[in-house]
């Protein structure tokens, strides 16, 4: 345990190292475009961007770092959390009525504390079965007795999703403490910052190189600012910095590169198709919620899809329980 709350120190250390050193060169930006006094508002939108974005990294690293201080309570409490607030940006977004009420109330307050009830219990036959099993013919259930029919299915299968992605996917993180590994007893919550630090690092980069080197877009309708040169070097990128995090995993250098790989892969489809649900609903933003980062959802995109995938690797390669 003390192993571990050392190394987990010691990455929280690394990461806040490279925010200070973010945050220093924003503000020189930000203070050389004040004295320069350009008329570029791409330029000042571009600074603006990026130093709230790292204001809003702090934040998230600090509550982030005191969750996993806290073990495996600060860990799920958090997560449910954000499972709660990214369902309530998802469900906002949906044509649900009057009527999907009983649904909705399902959905908040019975399936998810549920689905983290289980993860605390390391129940893993039935949360890994729970949502797209019992809670996808529960929630049909209770929209139909209701009564209305209109737009009935679109109603079922939004609200289905908004679990899927937002709870289901999201309690992969906190599981990810309930593998049995051996020789890495007590030291899982590590397993948690390799992943978040790995995708959403792969983010960051995808965002650098494509300012850099952007030319190509790959889905100008979804997501403009993604590029062919911002998405291959973000992703190499932070594979190579998954690599040189093995020392944090059960897994080799070799083995370590290919996890994050595998992560940012998922995490960069992720992106994708969120935001393809965004622009369908005409939106910029899941929510408001962070400020420079939107809402949860957000934040969390590229995360919610690589969990599940990350932790079944993991559970089917290295887990003996």
């Amino acid at each position: 345990m003390n192993e571990s709350r050392s190394d987990l120190l010691l990455l929280l250390a690394g990461v806040g190292g490279v925010l200070i050193i973010a945050t220093i060169i924003g503000q020189w930006l930000a203070m050389r475009q004040r004295a320069s006094s350009t008329d570029d508002q791409t330029q000042v939108s571009v600074i603006d961007n990026l130093n709230a974005r790292i204001n809003a990294w702090w934040a998230m690293v600090i509550l982030i770092g005191l969750a996993f201080m806290g073990g495996k309570a600060g860990v799920i409490i958090l997560f449910g959390f954000c499972s709660f607030a990214a369902l309530r940006e998802f469900v906002t977004l949906t044509q649900t009525r009057r009527d999907d009420h009983w649904a909705l109330a399902a959905a908040f307050f019975i399936v998810l504390p549920v689905q983290y009830a289980l993860v605390w219990y390391e129940w893993y036959g039935l949360y890994s079965i729970f949502i797209p099993v019992y809670a996808f013919l529960l929630l049909p259930m209770l929209a139909a007795v209701r009564g209305s029919t209109e737009h009935y299915l679109v109603r079922v299968a939004e609200t289905q999703w908004a679990l899927m992605i937002c709870v289901f996917c999201a309690s992969h993180v906190p599981a990810l403490l309930t593998l049995q590994i051996p020789g890495y007893e007590g030291r899982q919550v590590l397993l948690i910052a390799y992943l978040v630090v790995v995708v959403q690092i792969s983010d960051v980069l995808q965002y650098v190189w494509g300012k850099l080197m952007g030319k190509r877009r790959i889905a100008p309708a979804l997501s403009p600012s993604k590029t062919v040169e911002g998405a291959v070097g973000g992703i190499l990128s932070a594979t190579l910095i998954g690599a040189l995090l093995w020392w944090i995993t059960p897994f080799t250098p070799f083995q370590s590169a290919l996890m994050a790989l595998a992560c940012t892969l998922m995490g960069f489809m992720g992106g994708l198709v969120l935001s393809a649900i965004k622009r369908d609903r005409g939106v910029k933003d899941w929510g408001h919620l962070i400020a420079g980062h939107g809402g949860f959802i957000d934040r969390m995109d590229s995360v919610l899809f690589s969990a599940p995938v990350f932790f079944h690797l993991v559970r089917y390669g290295w887990d003996v329980s």
